[in-house]
């Protein structure tokens, strides 16, 4: 019996080197984008205030007043009671077909549902109420995901369509990969305003600048003039350049991270934003937030964002008309990262949270690194850290060289 059981191992041992041998060089592991679909009828209805309910999936986090909104990406957006940091609660989910981002000013709420751009009081929150759904002004606003090949399925384009993607890791011919869009590789295309305005994270897309809502897609800057809050007016689009990804504001300008640089936009007249100045770098996925003279842009790396390498650079804009790359430091697989103080703070990914000490760019020293958890924004509030990741909201308070955890929330 012994040896039959031997002999059965040998056999299948052989058998899977064989596999292996003759998979050798043909197959590869890609991230492959498969369609969330809904039927128009759906997503006409697609809009609802429900009780709290377990995250799927979280994507990008906004902090207003006591609250902290975190959208389940495509879903909507879950609404956090942070009256007390050490005990946050959920409280609501905002149920938005299609939604990946969100900005508030003064009670009011304004988020994406495909290209729609839907307008919330939120000024009672457990009473909010739908006040506004301007349809089709966010005309390109369908986000790609990062992926190496995109599955359509069988799309009934008369009864639905799709609000979203989701990606799994597949095993594919790298014949297949190299032949995509016949052989040509396609990319498919924050600081505290004064007054009563969130903040958002690096990722966001949304940004309020006064009586202003700037929303980026692929390649446009999306304006709005909410003067009146209930009412926004849709002005003239601004064309702003290939593989839009996040928008950061300082002072008269807009700070536009992109798949292949950064865009500097000028505000000063907000209705027009007008090009000043770009810094570009290889194809890589990007975030960018800025203080003072310089701007730190988290490059990540792999798979359909391109680059072979992630990193931290440190870009120079103290002449904001030619930015210059200061330094790079290497990291695995950056995220979001935000600015307090003379603090960085880097979304390294899966390699978790890391805190550097910034007053020298020449010589960025840590100060935490917070292992073990998956990293994914930050927002640097005045009192306390939030961090988003995994599916868990972390909390941290400053101490004077480092930060301490000071509660999380598990959104699942």
């Amino acid at each position: 019996m012994k040896i039959k059981i031997v002999l059965v191992l040998v056999v299948i041992s052989f058998g899977l080197f064989s596999c292996e041998k003759e998979d050798d060089g043909k197959y590869a592991d890609y991230l492959v984008a498969k369609p969330l679909k809904m039927t128009k009828a759906e997503f006409k209805e697609g809009v609802a205030i429900i009780a709290p309910m377990p995250i799927d999936e979280s994507g990008k986090i906004y902090a207003y007043e006591d609250y902290i909104f975190i959208n389940d990406k495509y879903k909507g957006v879950h609404v956090i009671d942070n009256t007390n940091p050490s005990l946050p609660k959920k409280i609501a989910f905002i149920k938005i077909a299609g939604n990946v981002d969100i900005s508030v000013k003064d009670d009011y709420l304004y988020a994406d549902s495909l290209t729609d751009l839907m307008v919330l009081d939120i000024s009672d929150v457990h009473n909010i109420k739908i006040v506004n759904r301007l349809k089709n002004v966010l005309r390109d606003n369908v986000i790609w995901p990062v992926a190496d090949f995109y599955e359509y399925g069988n799309l009934d384009s008369e009864n639905e369509i799709i609000i979203g993607w989701e990606t799994v890791t597949e095993r594919r011919l790298v014949e297949d990969y190299e032949k995509r869009f016949g052989g040509t590789d396609i990319m498919f295309a924050n600081e505290v305003d004064a007054g009563s305005v969130g903040q958002g994270g690096s990722l966001a897309r949304f940004k309020i600048v006064d009586d202003y809502l700037y929303a980026v897609d692929s390649h446009t800057i999306n304006i709005f003039n909410i003067e009146d809050l209930s009412n926004p007016k849709d002005l003239e689009d601004v064309y702003a350049g290939f593989d839009i990804e996040t928008i950061f504001n300082k002072g008269n300008y807009l700070f536009l991270g992109s798949m292949r640089g950064m865009y500097i936009y000028d505000i000063a007249t907000p209705a027009t934003p007008t090009f000043v100045s770009e810094f570009q770098h290889g194809t890589a996925c990007d975030p960018v937030v800025v203080d003072g003279d310089y701007a730190y842009v988290t490059l990540r790396g792999g798979n359909a964002c391109g680059a072979t390498e992630s990193g931290l650079f440190i870009v120079d804009i103290s002449d904001i008309a030619n930015p210059i790359l200061a330094e790079t430091y290497a990291l695995e697989s950056p995220y979001g990262l935000g600015i307090k103080d003379e603090k960085l703070f880097v979304c390294d990914g899966s390699a978790g949270l890391k805190v550097y000490d910034k007053s020298d760019i020449e010589d960025l020293k840590q100060l935490n690194h917070f292992k073990d958890i998956d990293t994914f924004d930050v927002i640097p509030m005045k009192n306390q850290l939030l961090m988003v990741g995994d599916e868990v909201l972390y909390q941290y308070e400053y101490l004077n060289n480092n930060i301490k955890l000071i509660s999380t929330l598990a959104l699942n």
